[in-house]
């Protein structure tokens, strides 16, 4: 996994280097050549919410641990750069905050102006001005926002920390700082097999987020506990990787969370491909489980761009793709630390036939009966198995995830979960989720049932399927008979019929004898010829109880005869016709 995250950066060129990084920096110090604080300027993002700032890449950036004055360089926190929101006996912080001016100081004979920024912020009475414009801002500054600089003149405005004249000085800095620091001692790499002096910590890893159970910087990679370390090795000696290399994990899986992530409810996506080139973005067979239809008329437009893209690899006119290979990593967050939840690789080919899969298999019939529902996005499905989305768990959307693109087999207790929402639709009259009929159609085709359809199928093999049929057809006949009734035979009748066929059945095929004789001729006829023919594909007695995967079978059965078109027998004569055309 960490060597395909490296090979990532390094085919677009995403190369971390020790002792630098990605911030977020949200406020701008502005200064004229010869030190005038000239105001602060907030820095935004397109479209991102206020106060979340403007992300810069290759910062300097200092990774330390324990208690330690040191400070970053450049690029720190308003606490530690300005003294913003800091008591003036706070002996820590203000040594830290001398640390900060030190690291400008010695960067001068690089960057000038630096020196003259160092000068001006000693002075308490510019830092005080300068915290008041913080203290003005709306919405308020914080004391944990980061803060950098920028030099004005009349013809531009000179950002300090995106110039490279204080780069190859950080180079050679950098090291110094840490030169009393021991080895840790020759250990294999995890990602090159070579031995290797390892990084003794590792840097963060940001944008797992709160959302899934993290922070905004997170480690992968990390052993500050006894309970993390092994056969009494130290630190990052149970899992070593060169210092190198780790900046470049780091820095490429990052940019893939920032940039190629997809959050479900409890965890997030990252996936990306391997190859020649790039795959196009309408051509990402991963992206069609949870985009959107814009429009009607395409609203099954990710199952039809799933089975072009199929037949064009099948029939040779995509060999460029044919053998990229894909990479899906799941992640979610444990308070500091990321969570590796599922990691699958595999064929390009591979994947488009797994994703044409997964929406055929959930094809289902509208419940109104005019042609297929549109397919269900990933989250949909999941909310199917639930009340609320957000009470999937992080486990449960980690499987599912994995059954949609490796064309796995729909897990037992998804089945019995989306029927037992089913089962309360049903009972309480709501309208029945699509996902949910979906689901647990593919259970069904997955486990190999191959007279499954998206339509009514008068053939079914299966008892179970028929009950539901049965089911179905004598609520309708009692609707055609007495109207609303208020509590129908749905709702009286539903739960006990799908666990226990034998013995609701028998009772409603004795009320349905009195709804036939409230009908007129033709249309009691009709109803009756569909009564016989189910039963006649019952062939013995109704089962006397079925088991879950029979209830969902029995529910299947109900649905999708409900959706079937109402039609009557084309030898009906005229009149009957037409009384039950004010039905069809």
């Amino acid at each position: 996994m960490l060597n395909e995250i490296v090979n990532y950066g390094k085919r677009h060129k995403i190369l971390g280097e020790e002792g630098f990084g990605r911030k977020r920096v949200r406020w701008l110090l502005t200064f004229s050549s010869d030190g005038k604080y000239l105001g602060i300027i907030e820095q935004t993002e397109p479209g991102a919410k206020p106060g979340t700032g403007r992300e810069f890449s290759n910062v300097p950036h200092l990774r330390f641990a324990g208690d330690t004055t040191m400070r970053q360089f450049l690029v720190d926190t308003a606490q530690y750069a300005l003294l913003y929101g800091v008591a003036h006996d706070d002996k820590k912080i203000i040594a830290k905050h001398e640390f900060f001016l030190k690291l400008l100081l010695d960067a001068a004979d690089a960057e000038p102006f630096l020196a003259t920024i160092a000068k001006v912020l000693s002075d308490k009475g510019v830092r005080d001005r300068i915290c008041r414009d913080l203290d003005e801002k709306i919405p308020k500054a914080k004391t944990s926002d980061n803060v950098t600089f920028a030099e004005i003149t009349e013809s531009k405005r000179r950002i300090i920390v995106d110039d490279v004249t204080w780069r190859s000085w950080w180079r050679v800095h950098y090291p110094t700082l840490f030169s009393k620091r021991k080895s840790v001692g020759q250990m294999l790499c995890l990602i090159t097999g070579e031995m290797c002096d390892p990084a003794i910590t590792h840097p963060k890893i940001k944008g797992i987020g709160r959302d899934v159970g993290g922070k905004e910087e997170t480690t992968l990679i990390g052993y500050n506990l006894d309970a993390f370390c092994s056969y009494g090795l130290k630190q990052s000696r149970n899992g070593a990787v060169t210092p190198e290399l780790a900046e470049q994990y780091a820095a490429a899986l990052n940019t893939l969370i920032a940039r190629h992530s997809y959050r479900l409810t409890g965890t997030k996506v990252v996936h990306w491909y391997s190859g020649p080139g790039e795959v196009p973005d309408e051509l990402d067979p991963l992206s069609w489980l949870w985009k959107e239809p814009n429009v009607e008329s395409n609203e099954r437009v990710a199952q039809s761009q799933a089975q072009s893209l199929l037949d064009s690899i099948r029939s040779g006119d995509r060999p460029d793709i044919l053998n990229y290979r894909y990479y899906s990593l799941t992640l979610s967050g444990s308070s500091a630390r990321v969570m590796v939840r599922d990691w699958i690789e595999g064929q390009f080919g591979e994947l488009a036939s797994n994703i044409d899969a997964w929406f055929n298999h959930l094809a289902i019939v509208r419940r109104e009966g005019r042609g297929l529902a549109p397919h269900p996005k990933f989250l949909a499905v999941l909310g199917g198995l639930v009340r609320e989305l957000k009470d999937v768990p992080s486990a449960v959307e980690t499987q599912m995830w994995r059954v949609a693109i490796r064309n796995e087999s729909i897990p037992e207790f998804a089945m019995a979960e989306a029927l037992a929402r089913t089962k309360i639709d049903i009972i309480q009259d709501e309208p029945l989720n699509h996902a949910r009929m979906g689901l647990l159609k593919a259970y069904h085709i997955r486990k190999g049932d191959n007279d499954m359809q998206p339509y009514l199928n008068e053939d079914h093999p299966s008892p179970a399927y028929q009950c539901g049929r049965l089911m179905a057809v004598y609520a309708d006949l009692q609707h055609a008979a007495l109207g609303d009734v208020g509590a129908g035979v749905v709702q009286r009748y539903y739960a006990a019929a799908s666990a226990t066929p034998a013995l609701i059945l028998g009772r409603l095929s004795r009320g349905g004898q009195f709804h036939l004789n409230k009908l007129d001729g033709g249309l009691a006829f009709w109803y009756q010829q569909r009564l016989v023919s189910i039963w006649g594909k019952i062939k013995d007695a109704p089962p006397k109880t079925l088991t879950l995967a029979e209830q969902s079978l029995f529910a299947l059965g109900y649905y999708q005869q409900i959706a079937a078109p109402k039609k009557m027998d084309r030898n009906e004569p005229p009149e009957t016709a037409k009384s039950r055309g004010e039905r069809s």
